[in-house]
């Protein structure tokens, strides 16, 4: 393929993060080079691993942005405790960290944004993303948090930076892998062949879907 053709694709930006916690890997991160370079629908996947560290994970997402334009932006990330593909529905500005990040910072009660909203929507058809997950025999749900450790600040951060601009944007909590289970037990867990298929899934709908998501329960009782 010519130089011309390759910058002439659309480009899908999906990010992943490092390991954290004390953690050998990322399951979020195992996803993205899954999809490298991969096309869905009519456009071409780049996968970026951000840094689990507060501020330094937006810059490098800021780099990330500036070098592909992007169609669509889906951003991932791990949460231990589900064990479905949890297609995020809001970022709030604030971060509160139960543990340090992976520089040693421990935010509390600090702003990502200063003077910014208090919340940020998900741009993504979100109930449109969940169905069709289901329907191909995933697992699946809506979320109404993204917690407020560097994935919700990555998240707000994104919307944030494109709000009005047209292009989708939003974030997805996977599960650990099968092969974490001996270190987390009783965690529930999924095969990464079963988290690359229900991603590329999710950034098909999220490129193809048209006009407004689908009108579907999925809110929670608490």
């Amino acid at each position: 393929m010519s130089a011309r053709a390759t910058m002439s694709t659309p480009r899908i930006l999906l990010t992943g993060f490092e390991p954290f916690g004390g953690d050998p890997i990322n399951p979020s991160a195992l996803v993205c080079r899954a999809l490298h370079g991969r096309r869905v629908a009519h456009a071409t996947v780049h996968a970026v691993e951000l840094p689990c560290a507060f501020g330094r994970a937006l810059q490098a997402l800021d780099e990330a942005l500036a070098a592909t334009s992007p169609v669509l932006v889906l951003a991932l990330g791990l949460e231990a405790g589900r064990g479905e593909i949890s297609v995020e529905r809001v970022a709030i500005n604030i971060d509160d960290a139960r543990i340090p990040d992976n520089a040693g910072a421990q935010p509390v009660d600090v702003p990502v944004v200063d003077g910014g909203p208090a919340a940020w929507f998900s741009t993504l058809p979100v109930k449109a993303i969940v169905s069709s997950l289901r329907q191909a025999g995933l697992p699946a749900a809506v979320s109404q948090t993204a917690g407020t450790f560097v994935c919700n600040h990555v998240f707000y951060g994104l919307q944030h930076r494109l709000a009005g601009s047209g292009v989708r944007s939003g974030f997805v909590h996977v599960p650990l892998l099968d092969a974490q289970a001996p270190a987390h037990p009783g965690m529930p867990t999924l095969p990464l062949e079963v988290l690359v298929r229900g991603v590329r899934i999710a950034l098909e709908v999220a490129l193809t879907h048209e006009g407004a998501d689908l009108r579907l329960a999925g809110g929670a009782v608490a």
